[in-house]
């Protein structure tokens, strides 16, 4: 039995991904980077096995990498990645209300952050540097200005709708 069908994951991304970057360890946040693009997130038996893979380095390494940088996620993400932003002027502008109903329209319990159908996550923010246009949401990077509840609703009901037609 091959690695790959133990953990269910694709070792030979991850393999093609290592080769790309010559198996460097002076490389190893930009593989962990690529690594989160192809999965979404970084799961734990694949730090383990570029650790393994990596002359020099150690899976703890490689973990601590993964935990030191607020840019990786070790938990899953959806295809459509939504971040509020409760700064201080987004929060006194009616952040909290908006991600409520972002909350309430993917049905997401408490300490979930991401659908069942892996097609949203939702994270609040400190800052995006967009005060002037508070409350901000971003989706994959697309910047929602502005924000509230009902508008929010439009958008995610938009994004669902065009997925279902895809």
């Amino acid at each position: 039995m091959s690695l790959s069908t133990q953990t269910g994951f694709d070792f030979h991304k991850v393999d093609s991904i290592l080769e790309a970057n010559s198996y460097e360890k002076s490389k190893l946040i930009a593989i962990l980077q690529q690594v989160q693009e192809e999965f979404r997130y970084l799961p734990l038996d694949v730090l383990t096995y570029i650790g393994t893979k990596i002359e020099g380095l150690s899976p703890a390494t490689v973990y601590g990498v993964a935990t030191f940088y607020a840019q990786f996620s070790l938990e899953p993400k959806g295809k459509f990645e939504i971040k509020v932003c409760d700064g201080t002027a987004c929060h006194v502008r009616g952040s909290m209300p908006v991600l409520n109903a972002i909350k309430a329209r993917l049905n997401l319990k408490d300490g979930c952050f991401t659908t069942d159908d892996g097609l949203f996550s939702v994270e609040t923010v400190s800052c995006l540097g967009a005060c002037g246009l508070a409350p901000v949401v971003v989706i994959n990077g697309k910047v929602y200005p502005q924000m509230t509840s009902d508008a929010i609703k439009i958008v995610i009901d938009t994004i669902i709708n065009e997925e279902k037609e895809a």
